[in-house]
């Protein structure tokens, strides 16, 4: 099985990037054939150590780029990136191989559904986020606070100021949706979409295009600990810190019960946090490890995420830890919480609401109780890498099969 996977970056910076190179190693550890494409490197030093083939072209991301105009033409279409892909799947074998699309929205751009499109093997592409189908890839206006439900690329979608930053750019990037939807349709490339939770399906089933769908969450590398022995001390944010992902919320929770909010992470809130709330503990990002040990030791993890995320990472690691989490209600992350057995859900947006979840364990039985059920709840179904690629595998060969019947009718 040759499996070619597609990514802006050749390097962890997110859980999108983490979920596809940890793919890559575990499918080369399963004796398959994966190949990482990715636009901005440095790649992974795991990768060269594992004999993962890589080709990483060495470009900046919109972000970094040095010119704001390149940056923009290059989110628009990707030459370069077109090229290079096409070149790589020209090598690909007939049979027995697939296309697996984890991001292109911040380097590769929709330029490469030209390449995918014009070699035609079976493709996939997992929702790490909301781009294929949302302008601003979070079904989110950043504008309001709240999420959005209105029909993408409508003409109201079009004329509602929904970006972070200005109207200018939102037009920008209905613009760049546009070029992705044009023919051929970066939405109708794929047979099989792969969503990392059953609330995906729930809320976004509906705008998806039409292919098989498969839930398989993303994997965590977290080691089983065992179930803790103490409360814990600390209520814990871990992660961007962005309006989108609710920190201030947590921040104003945490002044009205009366505990520290400790923030693992970094982000455009950051000062804001430090001005408005002397008292929050801002550690920056900190070594996986570093931080999974500030998370072993913290009385709950707080998520209070006001868009729907994808899947909440930081949601599996600390139940993996035996930490109880504490969750908005809107959030994919709900998947994970059994309301007052593994951790509490919150009211979305609502610091009181966040407020008295906190209060609630500030009783160290009911803290703890709550502990050993998040471990034992997670480490009933761990979400193993190893679990993860055979998952993916049962997909593939699925893929492979239905696309070789496929041709094999085509030509009767």
């Amino acid at each position: 099985m040759t499996v070619l996977l597609i990514g802006d970056y050749a390097y962890a910076n997110g859980g999108q990037a983490k979920a596809m190179l940890d793919s890559a190693l575990g499918l080369k550890r399963a004796g398959a054939r994966p190949i990482v494409f990715a636009a901005v490197g440095a790649p992974d030093p795991r990768l060269a150590a594992a004999g993962v083939e890589t080709i990483c072209l060495d470009l900046p991301d919109m972000l970094s780029h040095t010119s704001k105009a390149a940056a923009m033409a290059q989110g628009l279409w990707n030459f370069k990136a077109r090229k290079a892909l096409s070149d790589v799947l020209k090598k690909l074998p007939d049979d027995n191989a697939v296309v697996h699309l984890h991001g292109y929205a911040k380097a590769l751009s929709a330029s490469v559904k030209a390449a995918i499109a014009a070699r035609g093997l079976p493709a996939a592409f997992t929702l790490h986020d909301y781009f294929l189908i949302c302008p601003n890839g979070g079904l989110y206006n950043y504008q309001s606070a709240e999420i959005c439900s209105l029909t993408p690329l409508s003409r109201a979608c079009i004329s509602c100021h929904c970006d972070m930053r200005s109207y200018g750019r939102k037009l920008w990037r209905v613009g760049r949706q546009m070029i992705a939807e044009r023919a051929p349709a970066l939405s109708d490339l794929f047979s099989d979409l792969i969503l990392v939770t059953r609330f995906q399906r729930e809320v976004v089933g509906p705008l998806l295009p039409k292919a098989r769908q498969h839930i398989l969450s993303n994997p965590i590398d977290v080691p089983n600990l065992g179930p803790r022995d103490a409360a814990g001390e600390g209520f814990v944010f871990l992660g961007r810190l962005s309006p989108e992902k609710g920190p201030l919320i947590f921040a104003e929770a945490a002044k009205r019960a009366g505990v520290t909010a400790t923030f693992v992470g970094d982000g455009p809130l950051r000062d804001e946090i430090a001005v408005k709330y002397p008292d929050a503990n801002l550690l920056g990002w900190c070594a996986p490890d570093v931080a999974q040990e500030i998370l072993r030791k913290a009385r709950a993890l707080v998520f209070p995420s006001v868009w729907y995320e994808a899947q909440g990472l930081a949601v599996l690691e600390a139940k993996a830890l035996g930490v109880p989490v504490i969750v908005s209600d809107v959030c994919a992350a709900r998947d994970e919480v059994e309301s007052g057995a593994a951790g509490l859900l919150f009211k979305s947006g609502d610091p009181s609401s966040l407020a008295d979840a906190l209060a609630r364990l500030g009783d160290d039985a009911y803290a703890l109780a709550l502990a050993r059920a998040a471990h034992q709840s997670y480490w009933a179904a761990p979400r193993s890498l190893q679990r993860h690629v055979e998952g993916l595998l049962r997909i593939y060969r699925g893929m492979v099969r239905k696309s070789g019947a496929s041709k094999e009718a085509s030509r009767q």
